[in-house]
């Protein structure tokens, strides 16, 4: 018997998980996941868009319009951002972040700090913003590579039931 030909891809397999990830979010409007890899094909951690530790989902907004204090921006933690921080000690230099939506100026900080040296993304909805545009003017600067996903596939499936493992 031959192995099995039609598996997922190792891109295809770590957006996968960055797109669980997001599925933890809260957020209502806008769910995303990261998932940072080793060179070596290893989860080194993940992390979605959400509140900090302590801060209450419940208790700050939620919304996308109005007085600053009244939206999500200035609280909300960034996917990318999480991935980061909810890393346990590993060294991310040379590592990849696998993330859906390009990120954001803020997030690009903090991509370069860490040591990130590949940004795997799906979606570059906000390239004529001044924040991503930022963003990619410091990632070109120092020296890391963004690329987006190439696959095939259009959706990904799981199943909870028994009968399907």
């Amino acid at each position: 018997m031959n192995k099995r030909e039609n598996y997922i891809s190792w891109d295809e397999y770590f957006m996968g998980i960055a797109l669980l990830s997001a599925q933890r979010s809260k957020d209502p409007s806008t769910q995303v996941g990261a998932c940072i890899v080793s060179p070596q094909h290893k989860i080194i951690s993940v992390g979605y868009n959400g509140m900090p530790i302590g801060c209450s989902d419940d208790e700050f907004p939620w919304a996308r319009e109005g007085e600053m204090l009244e939206t999500k921006y200035p609280y909300v933690c960034h996917a990318e951002l999480n991935a980061i921080l909810n890393n346990v000690g590993f060294n991310l230099e040379g590592c990849s972040i696998y993330v859906p939506l390009f990120p954001c100026n803020e997030c690009a900080k903090a991509i370069i700090q860490s040591g990130l040296r590949e940004i795997i993304y799906i979606s570059d909805k906000y390239a004529g913003t001044d924040g991503v545009r930022a963003s990619k003017k410091m990632l070109d600067h120092a020296g890391v590579n963004y690329r987006r996903l190439q696959t095939h596939l259009e959706t990904l499936s799981l199943s909870f039931r028994e009968q399907d493992i």
